[in-house]
């Protein structure tokens, strides 16, 4: 089995889509024996006395435009011990990237990826907390979602 986090600031839009987008991807593959695939932030800021936010509402309304539940997802913080249980952990831009080092003190054994990598246009994922442009970011996540799964074929 493959365990596959996705990651990014606040765990709240483009590391949930990520995750249902992939989910999504890997059931209708008829692979989901082969996947445990989870969501996280390197921040705390949506997390509370151990309850996270809920996903952000134009997330949401995305993914529910394609036809995906975010089904009680709340938001979650990386932890270091995350780093043994998890084949992959796969970032939406590289100041995440510099989170999740940080978090696990290195990468030792290449887990850390960028999801736009797996695609022909490598970078960062469009972040819509800040364009407040969801219908980039779902197109990106899609994209590195699809690259990723037939990478790991």
């Amino acid at each position: 089995m493959t365990r596959v986090m996705f990651v990014c600031l606040g765990n709240i839009c483009r590391s949930p889509m990520a995750e249902i987008i992939f989910k999504d991807m890997v059931e209708k593959a008829g692979r989901s024996d082969e996947f445990f695939v989870a969501s996280s932030a390197t921040s705390d800021e949506n997390v509370w006395n151990g309850t996270g936010a809920e996903v952000y509402p134009p997330a949401k309304k995305i993914l529910a435009q394609h036809g995906l539940s975010t089904g009680g997802k709340r938001a979650v913080q990386l932890r270091a011990d995350d780093y043994r249980k998890y084949d992959l952990f796969i970032c939406m831009d590289r100041y995440n990237v510099r989170g999740v080092n940080r978090i696990f003190g290195g990468d030792k054994d290449g887990k850390i990826r960028m999801l736009m990598d797996y695609t022909d246009r490598p970078g960062d994922v469009s972040d819509p907390w800040y364009s407040g442009d969801f219908k980039t970011a779902y197109r990106d996540i899609y994209e590195g979602c699809e690259g990723l799964l037939k990478s790991i074929e």
